[in-house]
């Protein structure tokens, strides 16, 4: 009983404190996702125009949570949840919306956000389900998701002038 009470006490505070959680359902690679931590569950809003996908996470299904330490990236706990979309206007989503709103960063849509996240997103809660897994002994690095996003590109050649000029002149 008191390993139960440790453990359920362990996955609140980690997750409470992480701003990234690492989330993965039946199917396909963990994503890292933003979220709140709201009466007890993780509180996520994705699926929409402009906001976080949330690929294979249906309600009633389950997930593997990992939470990371915010200072050093480490993995803390992973424990298993099951999904609960929030039907919107409901006074659960009502209450999972105030949080996430407060948390969500370079909105394109300020207060008529939840206008929008009823109209086109989903709100999912991800309820521990009490169990923990143990933590691994070895590497889990896993391939990058692939993507068209690229960071390696050549430099201009007329930008190392350019940035000199800037430095000159001030």
């Amino acid at each position: 009983m008191t390993s139960e009470l440790l453990d359920q006490a362990l996955v609140e505070e980690a997750t409470k404190k992480s701003g990234l959680i690492w989330v993965r359902g039946p199917e396909g690679p963990a994503r890292a996702l933003w979220h709140v931590w709201h009466e007890g569950a993780a509180c996520l809003v994705g699926d929409g125009p402009g906001e976080q996908p949330l690929p294979g996470l249906a309600d009633g299904g389950s997930a593997e949570v990992t939470v990371r330490s915010k200072d050093k990236g480490g993995r803390l706990v992973s424990w298993t949840a099951k999904v609960v979309e929030l039907s919107s206007g409901s006074e659960a989503w009502e209450a999972a919306v105030a949080e996430l709103k407060g948390k969500r960063l370079n909105a394109p849509d300020g207060e008529a956000m939840p206008e929008r996240w009823a109209r086109e997103c989903r709100v999912l809660r991800l309820e521990p389900t009490g169990a923990t897994a143990a933590l691994p002994d070895g590497d889990l690095a896993a391939a990058p998701v692939p993507t068209s996003a690229t960071t390696r590109r050549p430099i201009p050649a007329g930008l190392p002038k350019l940035l000199l000029k800037r430095r000159r002149r001030k």
